[in-house]
């Protein structure tokens, strides 16, 4: 005998039971064990949320139940009565769930529908399309079999139900900092979703960055403005760095009404983000505010990578493949290639692996010099006797601390403005072996950083950019807030502000990705015995797993 069956949604989501809407769905199937109701949900649950931010947990050692109101170790000293504490859902193995805050946590007895999805042609096809209550995604793969199990994310997806009605729904897009590939496939992907997923008509772009809240025009989107804007480079919005005036900014999403707030750009951009939820919540508001990671550099922390990242790497290509021409074609010929990366050397990493023309990479992480036995003046020599030419690739912010006067002055982002190594490093070479090695070399410099960075973006960051921002609309629907979507582990997930913007991502020199280079470059590393010796003592990780989730040496 078949039988409709309901689904059962954790209380932390519906305070009010008399508010649980109980409806037939075209995701209800029969199977041959009798009705297969892809809606309904295991009962595995660790935990239950309170309104002061505290959490009921299951308890490995005890078997009984903990409440868990302890902030992370990163937000800590930096807690205060106006800051809410993050969510820490602990449970047996040494899992740990680093929790999203939802709109249910500060508003009590919030409304919820169903899903407009489950009425969707589109999605009639698709089976088990609502994402598991309990589907979390690990921080790291590679774990240990008497380990813990090690941190978690929310899974990113569509829930069953939503505490927005779609008629309801006021969104609005916004674009910080420095451009990339793919924010306009990014804007185009939330206005498309929003409209066709989940029927919403409303939705703005507030042109100018962050100061456009209180000193710009907003522009109406909708799925014909914004059809074709994914073939161009840069942001149809605008952008600018700085100009965050918090209660400004707020005062204008209350009085416009808008409950959704959709924030695209880099770390200085997700802090910002960080200080709009809290101001937000502070104030009792139902707005969902999501962050959308961007930066070209690639040094988001916890992600596995961020849009537009893949554009740069193959336009670079282009710029390296115009360098190593010019310096094959002439007699000791050097083609010197500047890309970006302030503090992080990912594009110059995965450039220079990607092209197999280059004989050194220079990036911020790993400290090199120039003069004496191993340094960089004698590798340039040494290559040049062996194959007539090389090519030099040099990150923006590499060998900072060479430059003779350092800047300490800052862009409105607060971004270090840093001096023009890779000029530098141009003419150190070309004096050293002019007057010092009397033997004539040509040097040819490219710069295309800005061209990089201002291109429509590939086919690869086009897909990723759509489910970036596909899972944040999926998210902001379903009541979360205060969040970051993002990519771990090949699983879209939802991060928590404070994790996207506790530090930066960088190249690990000791990971295996660096010696891969090193191998197929065959550069020396630049450091002096000295320094290997005492890394291995000093910064050797107590656990054989490093930071990217790869196994150490041992």
């Amino acid at each position: 005998m078949s039988r409709s069956s309901t689904s059962s949604f954790p209380s932390h989501l519906n305070h009010n039971g008399d508010d649980q809407i109980k409806a037939k769905s075209r995701f209800s199937l029969p199977s041959s064990s009798g009705i297969f109701n892809l809606r309904k949900y295991s009962s595995v649950n660790f935990g239950y949320y309170y309104s002061s931010g505290c959490r009921l947990s299951s308890s490995s050692s005890s078997g009984g139940l903990k409440i868990d109101c302890s902030t992370s170790p990163t937000m800590a000293s930096s807690a205060s009565p106006e800051t809410s504490k993050p969510k820490i859902i602990t449970g047996p193995g040494g899992y740990v769930l680093q929790d999203v805050p939802h709109l249910s946590d500060y508003i009590p007895d919030l409304p919820v529908y169903s899903n407009p999805l489950q009425d969707n042609p589109a999605y009639s096809v698709v089976k088990q399309y609502f994402v598991h209550v309990d589907d979390t995604v690990p921080q790291k793969v590679v774990v240990h079999k008497d380990g813990p199990r090690g941190v978690h994310f929310r899974r990113a997806g569509p829930r069953q139900k939503v505490y927005f009605h779609p008629d309801d729904v006021h969104a609005c897009i916004v674009t910080c900092g420095g451009l990339c590939p793919g924010l306009n496939t990014v804007i185009r992907e939330i206005v498309c979703g929003l409209y066709h997923m989940y029927g919403v008509k409303k939705v703005l772009g507030i042109d100018g960055g962050y100061r456009g809240f209180y000193a710009k025009n907003t522009v109406n989107l909708n799925p014909k403005v914004v059809n074709d804007i994914h073939k161009r480079g840069g942001t149809i919005l605008g952008t600018s760095r700085g100009g965050h005036d918090t209660a400004k900014i707020v005062d204008s999403i209350q009085d416009r009404g808008i409950n959704q707030v959709y924030i695209i750009g880099g770390d200085g951009t997700q802090r910002g983000a960080s200080v709009i939820f809290e101001e937000v919540r502070r104030r009792g508001l139902k707005v969902s505010v999501v962050g959308i990671p961007k930066t070209i550099d690639n040094d988001v922390p916890v992600i596995d990578k961020s849009f537009g990242f893949d554009t740069a790497v193959e336009e670079a290509q282009r710029a390296i493949k115009a360098a190593h021409v010019e310096s094959e074609s002439i007699e000791n010929g050097i083609g010197l290639v500047k890309l970006m990366g302030r503090y992080s050397g990912f594009i110059a990493m995965h450039a220079t692996l990607a092209s197999r023309d280059v004989d050194c990479c220079l990036i911020p992480e790993s400290p090199f010099y120039l003069e004496g036995p191993g340094g960089l003046f004698e590798y340039i020599e040494r290559r040049l006797k062996e194959n007539g030419h090389m090519v030099l690739v040099i990150a923006e912010g590499a060998g900072q601390e060479l430059l003779a006067e350092s800047s300490t002055q800052k862009d409105a982002s607060g971004n270090k403005l840093l001096q023009d190594v890779a000029l530098w490093v141009s003419q150190r070479i070309k004096d050293h072996f002019s007057k010092e090695r009397k033997m004539a070399i040509n040097l040819k410099y490219i710069d295309p950083t800005y061209m990089i960075r201002a291109i429509p973006s590939n086919a690869s960051d086009n897909v990723y950019c759509t489910l970036l921002a596909q899972s944040a609309v999926h998210g902001a629907m379903a009541g979360y807030t205060g969040y970051t979507s993002g990519l771990v582990n090949g699983r879209q997930t939802y991060i928590p502000f404070y994790r996207i913007t506790e530090e930066q991502n960088h190249v690990v020199i000791t990971d295996r990705m660096w010696a891969r280079l090193l191998s197929s470059t065959n550069q020396p590393s630049f450091w002096h015995p000295k320094d290997i010796i005492e890394d291995k003592v000093d910064e050797e990780p107590a656990s054989p797993l490093l930071d990217n989730g790869n196994c150490g040496p041992n």
